[in-house]
């Protein structure tokens, strides 16, 4: 008897930095979301596609929840409300090891979804067994139509059994992408997405917040692709900052970028970059439109 096939919308929300990125590549078994320790560097909803013979899920990681301070997070957290409506199961992240509560609209509309939730304890491992119990114990109280699954995304730990149960859950469909696509974005939005991590990696500050990548030329050449990137920020200040002492710094971002890049796609590149103030870029909805933040 032929395997029916199954496909569906996996669509992962939960606060800043709990790991939802993290989940989304152990998922996938390879790296498509940026992950750095600090909040909010994930802005973007990112989708990525897991094919077997018999299934297609399709990802989605999303920005993390919060109150917006920018026309920026009101565009990123539009993503987020898109993520709770257009899924056919919900994965609510929370990170064991840190005591926020989860963002109040964002519990709201997790208790009034029709659409099944499974809720994601990552970390389990850094916080002990009592600790995990309790909190298992209380978002089975909080969500009792919702199933709740310990894991370590970064250790790989019960990954597979959340997936098991995933596949388990997702209906009977066709595939809704060709299986040989990994993700709906482009390979400049991703090289961007690289440089931003190495610039939320080595700045303190606000730096990484009123940074923007844009990939202005990707030209495949024999042997050779050809980037030039264009970093935005808000201050001469921070464009001072980002560039370095004799052009220190942002000689130091292109040559992690630039492994990354190459480790990605497979081919050498040449890597270019420049630094370019545009001031509060963060809240002018015209340029959050042009950077794919804000939809008409």
């Amino acid at each position: 008897m032929e395997n029916k096939h199954k496909a569906g919308f996996v669509n992962i929300i939960g606060n800043p930095n709990a790991g939802k990125s993290t989940l989304m590549n152990a998922l996938l078994g390879e790296k498509l979301s940026i992950v750095t320790p600090k909040a909010q560097t994930t802005r973007h909803r990112i989708m990525g596609i897991l094919n077997g013979e018999d299934y297609q899920v399709v990802y989605s990681d999303t920005p993390g929840v919060l109150d917006p301070k920018y026309k920026l997070h009101e565009g990123m957290m539009k993503s987020v409300g898109t993520a709770m409506t257009d899924a056919d199961l919900i994965l609510l992240v929370v990170d064991l090891a840190d005591k926020q509560p989860l963002h109040g609209p964002t519990m709201e509309s997790i208790r009034k979804t029709r659409i099944p939730v499974f809720v994601v304890l990552n970390k389990f491992d850094l916080v002990g067994t009592e600790a995990a119990n309790d909190a298992f114990a209380y978002w089975q109280s909080e969500l009792p139509a919702a199933r709740v699954f310990p894991v370590s995304a970064k250790e790989h730990i019960y990954t597979r059994e959340l997936m098991q149960e995933i596949l388990r859950i997702l209906p009977e469909s066709p595939p809704y992408f060709p299986k040989d696509e990994v993700s709906d974005r482009t390979m400049r939005f991703f090289v961007a997405e690289i440089i931003r991590e190495k610039i939320f990696l080595l700045y303190e500050r606000e730096i990484p917040y009123s940074c923007e990548v844009v990939v202005e030329e990707y030209k495949e050449e024999e042997g050779l692709v050809r980037i030039a990137a264009l970093i935005l920020t808000e201050r001469e200040s921070q464009k001072r900052i980002l560039i370095g002492h004799q052009g220190g710094m942002l000689k130091k971002v292109g040559t992690l970028a630039r492994k990354d890049i190459e480790a990605f796609i497979g081919q050498q590149v040449f890597l270019s970059m420049f630094v370019k103030v545009e001031e509060d870029w963060r809240s002018d909805v015209k340029r959050l439109k042009r950077f794919g933040y804000w939809e008409s």
